[in-house]
């Protein structure tokens, strides 16, 4: 188990050659997140997927969104005309340029052409990029990556690295450590997998403003 200090500056070049390292060996991850402290593992190798729900006590009923270093991974990882409507395709690309970096995760209709095993996603996939610098920098040396958060299923969120290594352990090979989680609070999840948008659950982004942003 390693913990790699990101409190008082950029993550040095072999920390982050470690974390990839990490990863692509199918291995846990515990990073920041602008909410909440996320467990996470590539989103492409089902042994890694698998790994990060046994840690967490949850299956495939759970799937975990994917947390990505930009909008532009929507041209990827978002299914192409006509499996996802244009309309559908217009409002993500709308949401994520207005409220990326930030809490907002959006559930659109995957890339069948990844092969990517999240779980029962029924076709779909949530993403979302967080507006913390730490959790940039770690998706920009990684690539996207399967994140939920920190905790065992029912139990509180971990918004500090104290109470991640509590819930983990060894089980996570790296812990990331940039103090106190800033908001504590979760993202607001919306599908626009099923027509109009629908709200999933309510967090820091009010509904209102995500239609508004819409309309």
């Amino acid at each position: 188990m390693k913990i790699v200090d990101a409190l008082t500056g950029p993550i040095t070049r072999s920390d982050l050659a470690a974390i990839g390292a990490a990863v692509k060996r199918d291995e846990l991850l515990v990073m920041p997140t602008d909410t909440v402290y996320g467990i996470a593992s590539v989103p492409f190798a089902p042994a890694a997927v698998a790994r990060l729900q046994q840690a967490k006590g949850r299956g495939e009923d759970f799937p975990p969104p994917v947390l990505v270093s930009g909008p532009a991974a929507l041209d990827e990882l978002m299914a192409p005309e006509p499996q996802a409507s244009a309309s559908q395709r217009r409002a993500a690309r709308v949401l994520a340029e207005r409220f990326w970096p930030g809490a907002l995760t959006l559930i659109v209709t995957a890339n069948t052409a990844l092969g990517w095993d999240l779980g029962q996603t029924h076709g779909t996939i949530a993403l979302r990029q967080p507006n913390h610098p730490v959790a940039l920098e770690i998706l920009g040396h990684t690539g996207p990556l399967a994140v939920t958060s920190a905790n065992l299923h029912t139990r509180p969120p971990a918004t500090d690295i104290a109470a991640a290594t509590e819930y983990f352990g060894e089980r996570v090979s790296v812990y990331v450590d940039a103090g106190p989680s800033p908001s504590g609070h979760p993202s607001t999840i919306i599908t626009l997998a099923q027509g109009s948008p629908r709200l999933i659950r309510q967090g820091d982004i009010p509904l209102a403003d995500i239609l508004a942003a819409l309309a």
